[in-house]
């Protein structure tokens, strides 16, 4: 694991909101009481300390209080560190410590709290033997005690009216979100300026979500993406700035393109959901998602939220190849599709069957293939946005309507990309702000991680041609941050802790094809029933599968495995065509935990190597942490290293590290997938009790 200096973290957070945002690792909420300075205030407040991020020695950490009783005028939060921790830094307030004690008080922007709104701070600290988060906070001089105080309650001491002396860091941009599924409810983000910085870096959200289309309605901006044979499929995230971005749903619910999706008689890898299409229509208040699967029929589903309920519109018996939607002004749908040879296509009012489809350009020999169609319209004209896989992108505009004639424009070849290491930026798509600025969020291939999206601004020529904002005649790491209103609350960060409460999982989670609903639930955990006899993880039904975030990032697990039956094998997995896992083996009763790697598949996808066992130890008591720390950065020779703890505490190192692929012909990049199969007998299960996503 990569160590960062408090000062280079803080430099970092404090910079470049979405870094602050990608460190959550471990949270704690606490109910408790806020007393303002008035004896007849009621006063209720849920505070949450969270773990951002931890290192040898020092760690970061969020703490957010919400004000559910009367408006707060200053504010001043104790507590006592449990294990000698110590700040060395923080922002958005001042602070004191004497000994284990800590008094925070609020900084001059931040200091009023209305009723149901927040105020946050971060800071840096240092830990030596251990680092528990307190169990206790006091606001105001009254301790949490987990209801809210009447208007006749005692009074509190006075709150602080100014800041500590000591000075504190530039603000953070807003709060961390809530480590729980579901999006942070915080109704915006509150104190500090706006934008949070003059820049932002690229990649906006180190991620493998390749094939993108995106858009926005009225203030929310919307991004799809592919997801071949993992299922729910084209995962829908939503952005108020196009540069911090959280899971909302997916169009597909279920691959319901036959057997082998559910690993049922076949297989579904590398088939399935990509470079399909996305869009709003506001007519009827309606997102149209469209893609062609398995080179045959065109799948349309619908919804009136992002979020669901998905359902089948309609299928057309025609291969819509790499298609993009345009809702035109008069509210006719069109669609673009084509390899080398592109057409458009108009649909009938109800979207449901195809009215006129039409060649409208054949691409010359020089420029070789060109797909990935996006269609658009502005000031008039007609766009259709290509790329050349995988090192290009090209436009086609008519002034003549959607069928053409169309003229074509190199918009990019060969472009560096912000990624060391990394691909050509290509395969994209176009979308304008409420204040008339462009962008063009393509993704860059970043193997063995996958294909993660970057972000540039796009100027147009006075003819009317689409130009790429370069730095040094390449793709910046970084633009001015984009012109837009304030967000009205922080999105979901990438990290932090899922305990799979609710009965739903949350829309980051995808499994490797269909699952098997009748043998797992979501409940205060995930139990996850054995579904599959094999010897062969890759074709075990109810894998569960969790994106990598980058450049590195660790993945720990909290399973019991007290239930599972000789033969199961449940664990932590490196999935991809080249795997490798951290697990529980329960044998002839007894319970080992290892280490297999070198599960492979040839070019067809089908199992050549089931694995081989590199380290083993026996273990007892029913419960384990499991933990994988993978390093993604494009290139050869990158590794995952594995651990596991009994306590949770203490981890210990487990195994050679196993040295991932980077070739892109699986498409998709590798994911920490969760699994529990059976080489006997269906009958035995496990349960995981939490999630932690941390980084570095």
């Amino acid at each position: 694991m990569t160590s960062l200096y408090p000062l280079e973290i803080f430099v970092r957070l404090t910079r470049h909101r979405r870094w602050f945002a990608a460190g959550m690792a471990a949270a704690l909420s606490v109910l408790g009481v806020v007393t303002a300075g008035s004896a007849r205030a009621a006063a209720g407040c849920r505070v949450t300390y969270t773990v951002t991020n931890q290192w040898q020695g020092g760690f970061g950490a969020n703490v957010d209080v919400v004000n559910l009783g009367d408006p707060v005028n200053g504010w001043r939060l104790t507590w006592s560190f449990p294990a000698g921790q110590t700040i060395s830094q923080l922002w958005n307030g001042g602070y004191t410590q004497s000994g284990a004690q800590v008094t925070v008080t609020n900084a001059s922007y931040n200091g009023d709290i209305p009723t149901g709104g927040s105020a946050s701070f971060g800071f840096n600290g240092s830990w030596t033997s251990s680092n528990p988060v307190p169990t206790s906070f006091a606001l105001n001089g009254t301790t949490c005690s987990g209801t809210v105080t009447s208007p006749s309650a005692s009074p509190s001491s006075s709150p602080s009216a100014s800041p500590s002396a000591s000075p504190s860091a530039s603000p953070s941009a807003s709060p961390s979100a809530s480590p729980s599924p579901s999006p942070s409810p915080s109704p915006s983000p509150t104190g500090g300026p706006w934008p949070p910085s003059s820049t932002y870096s690229n990649p906006v959200l180190w991620e493998d979500l390749a094939d993108i289309d995106i858009f926005r309605v009225d203030d929310t901006y919307y991004y799809s993406a592919s997801t071949m044979h993992y299922s729910p499929g084209a995962p829908i995230l939503r952005s108020y700035d196009l540069v911090n971005w959280e899971y909302a749903g997916h169009s597909v619910p279920k691959l319901d393109f036959g057997s082998k999706y559910d690993l049922n008689g076949g297989r579904g890898y590398v088939n399935g959901i990509w470079a399909s299409f996305l869009n709003y229509r506001k007519s009827n208040k309606t997102f149209y998602w469209g893609g062609c699967i398995d080179f045959s029929k065109t799948y349309i589903y619908t919804a009136t939220s992002v979020e669901g309920p998905w359902n089948r519109h309609t299928t057309i018996n025609k291969c819509y190849y790499d298609a993009g939607l345009l809702v035109d002004d008069n509210d006719t749908m069109y669609v673009s599709y084509g390899n080398t040879n592109i057409s458009v296509a108009q649909l009938s009012a109800d979207g449901k069957t195809e009215v006129r489809s039409q060649q409208v350009f054949s691409t010359p020999s020089s420029v070789g293939t060109l797909e990935g169609s996006r269609m658009y319209k502005r000031n008039g004209a007609y766009y259709i946005f290509l790329t050349r896989p995988a090192n290009g992108q090209y436009v086609l505009k008519s002034t003549n309507g959607p069928f053409g004639p169309y003229e074509m424009r190199q918009v990019l070849l060969n472009m560096g990309g912000p990624v060391s290491g990394g691909g050509v930026p290509h395969q994209g798509g176009l979308v304008q702000t409420q204040n008339g600025a462009w962008y063009y969020m393509a993704f860059q291939d970043a193997y063995p991680g996958g294909r993660i999206p970057v972000l540039a601004p796009i100027t147009w020529t006075s003819d009317g041609w689409p130009t790429v904002q370069t730095v040094n005649g390449a793709w910046g790491g970084s633009y001015p941050y984009p012109n837009v209103p304030r967000p009205p609350r922080q999105v979901k960060s990438p990290t932090g802790t899922d305990t799979f409460a609710g009965t739903q999982l949350g829309p980051e989670w995808e499994w490797n094809h269909n699952p098997d609903t009748t043998k797992y639930s979501v409940n205060n955990g995930l139990r996850l029933q054995t579904a599959t006899v094999t010897n062969d993880l890759y074709s075990a039904r109810n894998t569960l599968t969790h994106r990598i975030l980058g450049p590195s990032s660790t993945a720990t697990i909290q399973l019991d495995y007290s239930a599972m039956r000789d033969g199961d094998r449940s664990g932590l997995a490196m999935l991809r065509d080249s795997s490798a896992w951290i697990g529980v083996r329960r044998d002839s009763g007894q319970t080992r935990v290892v280490v297999t790697n070198n599960l492979t598949m040839n070019s067809s996808w089908q199992t050549t190597s089931t694995g081989t066992e590199v380290a083993s130890a026996p273990v007892s008591g029913g419960r384990i942490w499991l933990r994988v720390n993978a390093d993604i950065r494009p290139g050869t020779g990158r590794q995952a290293r594995f651990s596991y703890s009994t306590d949770g505490v203490n981890f210990t190192a487990f195994g050679p590290a196993f040295t991932m692929g980077n070739a892109w012909q699986f498409f998709m990049g590798y994911r920490f997938a969760i699994f529990n199969y059976a080489t006997q007998s269906l009958g035995g299960a496990v349960t995981v009790s939490r999630f932690d996503l941390t980084t570095p």
